[in-house]
């Protein structure tokens, strides 16, 4: 907390531009395995054998593509959140509200619900808690350390709670198959962890026969192998390379160096869920066969509550079964760190695009004393709204929900990240194209979530009669359908249209990201044209801050920051209880009298800067293609 100027957009925001490679790999890791994962992603394993893994094993791929392709773009145009990228590329406003808007509502309905949902049901099943009371504590200490410290505390929390996560994690692993037996008695016995009550004259409670292979038959399975293969990437850049809880970690980094780091890092943590969360959730079916497979919705519903299945409760089951007393309050540990881990991370990355990208387009003055007050105070409309969707979550009983979700995710993503990837990679691409892109894909993607939430999945006994979009088109065939209708729409109205001002295509793509850096009068900040020209020379002056330095940075508007904070609390007397609150917020106010102007140190780094260390190039470059090559060796082992 006391690391970063707290009372800054970019000490709140981005923790100072300051974060070396461990902790912003360490904290990709934790924003991405929330409770959701421990609950979700063993109840798979246990369901489906190991076909969910293609989801974290793919992540792997796209956080290597976020370091290498898309953050030296992002970096090159100083931005603070991926709406404002697009709003810089593209011109007007609509855009960029739409993403901001999309974006909120997806962190708010999906992300959060899920992780309440999954930390919930550990909390009630471990400690027999009131789950209001249990998630009201928990959001009070995630908020307050969210408000107080900014991003830094996040992610320096985040990277503690990682270490938590993989101890306690792979300490039930070793538990897991010192009970089960082994290897061996893991592959046999899974295909044998038959329920011995099932319906009869069906397949239900009967395990996979391709519960070993993640690349699985194209028509008839669950995950066929060309969805997974490209259907399941096109959403997974949105969330890897351009979701603002995830870059809003990488555009910490203080060099580009650090941050390709901090991707490598992550990388190689996601090879570790396969071992530490889902072949624990496949043995937790064998040692429970009869409770975590339960195929007669009526039984289930005696054991779990939820008549479609009880494989979500895999996890847990082995937590309170195996371990000793000790390790089992490790384990709580363990969900109560992912779980606050995921929520931080959407809190503050909420928090940001709705100050940034909403607040600051109809408060176009509005100052920074200002954006901090509304920066704090959305993480606490955040929890009340985490905490007035409980009832949603428990009355859905989470037994459809991870379905859902993945579902969700399929049919709202792709249409961002086609509009990423062409405003990336495509400088014809302009603003007409990308709004009709966005508006028809998302369109049609909802046209789908709504027929799937009317005609949800049959259970295995019954008859399969929802429309034939649905039986036969499997959602992530979908995800590609979406992804080149909304293509197709990009790039047709692009060329129908007028080309994008030289403005929108410098240090804005790939190609352009070297561009020398536009002169200063045109990247002064809404907020610094409401000071003369001459007061923002003396300041610029005073900070010794170059052209170069200015452009697409937050940090260079310092001092007369500091000359508007003063204005605002130039009342001597204050307060016990204000000044405690200002003390925790960063919030910084000078006394009555105190006219010295307290210059702010010289930016350490220019914050568009995409200049590395040859040395440090080569390693990371290195490291690069060592860890490409053992994604690739673990997906074709276990395709």
């Amino acid at each position: 907390m006391w690391r970063t100027k707290r009372s800054t957009v970019d000490g709140y925001f981005l923790a100072g531009k300051n974060m070396t490679w461990w902790p912003v790999g360490a904290s990709l890791f934790a924003s991405n395995i929330g409770s959701g994962h421990f609950i979700g992603l063993a109840g798979s394993g246990a369901a489906a054998g190991i076909g969910a893994i293609a989801y974290e094993w793919n992540g792997m791929l796209m956080v290597l593509l976020l370091g290498w392709l898309f953050l030296p773009i992002y970096i090159a145009s100083g931005v603070t959140t991926m709406p404002e990228y697009l709003q810089k590329r593209f011109g007007g406003r609509r855009t960029q509200l739409f993403i901001a808007t999309l974006s909120l509502f997806i962190y708010i309905f999906t992300k959060i619900s899920v992780d309440m949902y999954a930390g919930a049901l550990f909390i009630q099943l471990a400690l027999q808690w009131n789950i209001y009371l249990a998630v009201v504590l928990l959001l009070s200490v995630t908020a307050l350390y969210t408000i107080a410290g900014g991003l830094a505390a996040v992610i320096y929390t985040d990277a503690a709670q990682t270490v938590i996560m993989l101890a306690g994690s792979l300490t039930l692993m070793g538990f897991s198959f010192a009970e089960v037996g082994g290897w061996n008695a893991l592959m046999e016995g899974y295909s044998n962890a038959i329920p011995s009550i099932r319906v009869p004259n069906s397949t239900c409670g009967i395990p996979r026969a391709d519960a070993f292979h993640i690349f699985r038959d194209p028509v008839n399975s669950d995950l066929p192998w060309p969805g997974v293969l490209i259907g399941m990437s096109i959403p997974s850049i949105w969330y890897w390379c351009s979701d603002q809880v995830i870059v809003q970690r990488s555009l910490a980094a203080k060099t580009l160096t650090h941050a390709k780091g901090g991707s490598l890092f992550a990388a190689y943590l996601k090879i570790l869920p396969f071992f530490a969360i889902m072949l624990p959730g496949m043995i937790s079916r064998i040692l429970y066969t009869d409770d975590v497979a339960c195929a007669d919705p009526e039984l289930c519903q005696q054991i779990c509550g939820n008549p479609v299945g009880c494989s979500d409760t895999a996890y847990a089951r082995l937590v309170m079964e195996l371990l000793p007393a000790g390790l089992r309050g490790l384990m709580m540990a363990v969900m109560i760190a992912a779980l606050m881990s995921s929520l931080t991370s959407i809190f503050n990355s909420a928090s940001t695009i709705f100050t940034m990208d909403l607040w600051k387009s109809f408060r176009s003055h509005a100052s920074e004393w200002e954006l901090m007050i509304v920066g704090r105070v959305f993480v606490l409309v955040l929890v009340v709204l985490s905490v007035l969707w409980i009832p949603v979550v428990q009355a859905s009983q989470g037994g459809q929900l991870f379905i859902y979700i993945q579902s969700i995710s399929t049919y709202l993503q792709p249409p961002v990240s086609i509009i990423f990837l062409t405003g990336c990679f495509w400088k014809r691409t302009n603003e007409k194209g990308a709004f009709w892109g966005l508006t028809v894909g998302l369109l049609v993607g909802c046209i789908r979530m709504l027929l799937d939430f009317i005609y949800p999945t049959p259970l295995c006994f019954e008859e399969d009669n929802r429309p034939e979009v649905l039986k036969y088109v499997h959602y992530l065939y979908f995800s590609i359908l979406l992804s080149v209708i909304t293509l197709i729409m990009v790039v047709v109205v692009s060329l129908a249209t007028e080309k994008p001002k030289p403005e929108q295509i410098s240090r804005l793509t790939w190609y352009t990201r070297f561009d020398p850096v536009q002169p200063k009068e045109q990247v002064f900040s809404v907020e610094q044209s409401t000071h003369t020209l001459d007061e923002i020379t003396g300041q610029n002056n005073e900070m010794g801050v170059t052209g170069k330095e200015q452009a697409g940075s937050n940090g260079n508007t310092c001092h007369h920051r500091k000359d508007s904070l003063s204005s605002m609390s130039s009342v001597q007397s204050q307060s016990r209880l204000m000044s405690a609150l200002y003390w925790l917020c960063g919030m910084e106010r000078r006394k009555e009298g105190d006219d010295d102007p307290v210059i702010p140190p010289a930016p350490e780094l220019t914050v568009c800067s995409l200049e590395e260390k040859p040395c440090l190039r080569h390693i990371v470059n290195v490291n690069l293609i060592i860890c490409l090559s053992v994604t690739a060796f673990i997906i074709g082992y276990w395709g």
